[in-house]
């Protein structure tokens, strides 16, 4: 080894030596510097009224400089700002400042909180609520009702002869009013006078009798062509009889047959109703515009029809048009109508469903929707136009969400794709739907909303067709017809919404002083579900303006409603004025509140 390297290493040594010894030497680094912090409440809701939400950051660190906080992630229209507080411990106010923003619903944030020389980051949920404000001042009333619908055909009139008492009293307990009856196929196929065998009532009495004994006993039975009354049995290609005298007759047989004591004779044999019970309402003929029928062969074949009628019995009561209302329908039927009918009628009727594709996603189903109350509004307008119609009621006889059916196995209205029931009708997404569609109907002046039907499928059922279990769709409409209706008429109250984009709110008030006002959710989770769970919204009702209550109940029906039994109901004392309702998905909750 050379000297002069070993001579070096040596000084370097004793160097190192005398640093780590006890004679002095160098202080150990300090630790780095540590933050860190925590919100409380993790989740905060803001209201999209202005009004602040408060929560506090707890900052532990080393050390005492200022702090620097910022928030990324919150809705367009939701801001943070510095409230005061300690320096370790800051007030964070967070506001809705901007309510036409669509920001409703939960966000994830990041509060970033930084010392200058160490950061952290915290997570924060914000649930931006939408603000609802009922008035006392009635806008308008509506008399508006809810009830169901039967179609006696092949496929469904043994639905009494199994169970009968329990599928009455399950009937009852539903509590439809002007119950729809639509006669067809199978029904209607062995009433013609012309037939050499006797007529044959009873598929049809199978279910037209034990509905004449449940509810209001005042069915509405609705009048539609057998199919021996068209060209080769197709209604596209017109009736046999161009004059409508074959109908019309048809429609007094079977008025005398359940409205004259006597009866109807027949080829010498009499038929009469085994009740007696007579009926009151009846729809001269369904959804003419599927036919061949013109609006102005509409109008001659009603203005014949109820002339006959009329004639046998004074005291019945006349429904017009019950029309498949889609597309521009309504304008190319309605106008003829109404110039040229001349025979009293008593009420109009129309049919609205959201779809004919079991394809089509939640939200282009809940976008074809609000046409329904357009449509009901040109009925008003159309009818104000002829002073014998300008007061009638517009009802609305046929509602569901998929309007499909099978044909062999094919959609009807698809004809390339099988068919597939649509579970819509019956699933979470009815109750945001239907209640979605009966306050804008209600809004709109209609004053009937007939479920179609009772005794089917998940698609269209009230119950199971086969086995008469009830469905949530049951359970809907049975606490829509008892928070949201009333015989004697209620009040609708004007709501200050601050969105309506993904909720609807209906307020009104019933004769005896009880406001009840229903929030159904229909925000749609991903823009690609079909019969999806429906995203969470939360609304805070402000009931300063209705005055003082001493009760409250609230019911909501949704995904976790067990159809199994009756909905409970919770009541409580409303504490203070802002009541929050939150809904997980698509549903409604009725909140009713007793002076």
């Amino acid at each position: 080894m050379n000297r002069c390297r070993l001579l070096l290493a040596v000084v370097v040594t004793a160097l190192f030596m005398t640093a780590c010894g006890g004679g002095g030497g160098f202080d150990p680094p300090p630790p780095p510097n540590s933050i860190s912090a925590a919100l409380t409440p993790a989740a905060v809701m803001v209201v999209q009224n202005g009004e602040a939400a408060i929560a506090t950051l707890h900052v532990t660190r080393e050390s005492t400089g200022p702090l620097n906080i910022t928030v990324s992630g919150l809705p367009s229209g939701v801001t943070m700002e510095l409230a005061g507080g300690t320096s370790n411990d800051q007030n964070l106010s967070f506001s809705a400042v901007n309510t036409t923003q669509n920001n409703a619903g939960s966000h994830l944030g990041s509060i970033t909180v930084t010392d200058g020389q160490a950061t952290v980051r915290v997570p924060v949920t914000v649930s931006v609520a939408i603000a609802a404000a009922p008035t006392t001042v009635a806008e308008k009333t509506s008399k508006m009702f809810l009830s169901t619908s039967f179609q006696p055909a092949d496929w469904s009139y043994q639905f009494f002869m199994t169970n009968r008492a329990q599928r009455l009293a399950d009937l009852s307990q539903l509590g439809p009013r002007h119950i729809n009856l639509q006669p067809m196929d199978g029904a209607t196929e062995k009433l013609n006078p012309a037939q050499a065998e006797p007529l044959d009532f009873s598929k049809m009495d199978a279910i037209v009798q034990p509905v004449l004994a449940v509810t209001d006993q005042s069915p509405l039975l609705q009048i539609y062509a057998p199919t021996w009354m068209w060209v080769n049995g197709d209604p596209g290609q017109g009736m046999k009889d161009a004059t409508f005298n074959q109908f019309a007759d048809y429609s007094v047989m079977l008025l005398k047959y359940y409205n004259v004591p006597a009866g109807v004779t027949v080829n010498g044999t009499n038929y009469k109703s085994p009740s007696g019970q007579r009926i009151e309402w009846w729809g001269i003929f369904n959804e003419p515009n599927l036919t061949a029928l013109t609006p102005q062969q509409y109008v001659q074949l009603y203005n014949l029809t109820a002339e006959k009628m009329l004639a046998v019995d004074p005291s019945i009561k006349l429904v017009a048009v019950e029309l498949s209302d889609w597309g521009s329908e309504h304008t190319r039927y309605l106008p003829a109508f109404v110039q040229g009918v001349t025979q009293p009628v008593h009420a109009l009727a129309t049919h609205y469903y959201s779809t004919c594709n079991q394809r089509d996603t939640d939200q282009q189903v809940l976008n074809n929707t609000p046409y329904f109350a357009d449509h009901v509004r040109y009925f008003s307008q159309q009818m104000a136009t002829n002073p014998a119609l300008a007061n009638l009621p517009v009802w609305v006889t046929e509602n569901n969400v998929n309007a499909d059916f099978s044909n062999n196995g094919k959609s009807a209205c698809n004809p390339s794709q099988n068919f597939v029931a649509d579970a819509r009708g019956s699933s979470a997404f009815f109750a945001g739907w239907r209640p979605t569609v009966f306050a804008q109907l209600m809004r709109a002046g209609a004053e009937s909303l007939h479920h179609w039907d009772y005794n089917a499928d998940q698609q269209f059922g009230h119950v199971d067709g086969s086995t008469g279990q009830k469905l949530l769709s049951y359970w809907l409409d049975y606490w829509l017809a008892r928070y949201m209706t009333d015989e004697d008429g209620v009040e609708i109250l004007p709501v200050q919404l601050s969105q309506n984009s993904t909720v609807e709110v209906l307020a009104i008030r019933k004769p005896y002083g009880a406001v009840t006002v229903m929030i159904a959710n229909t925000a749609v989770k991903n823009t690609t579900d079909n019969n999806g769970t429906g995203a969470p919204r939360t609304v805070v009702i402000d009931t300063t303006q209705l005055g003082a209550f001493t009760s409250m109940s609230l019911k909501t029906i949704d995904a976790t409603t067990n159809i199994l039994l009756e909905p409970s109901v919770q009541f409580s004392n409303p504490a203070t004025p802002q009541i929050p309702v939150a809904l997980n998905g698509y549903g409604v909750t009725f909140v009713e509140l007793t002076p």
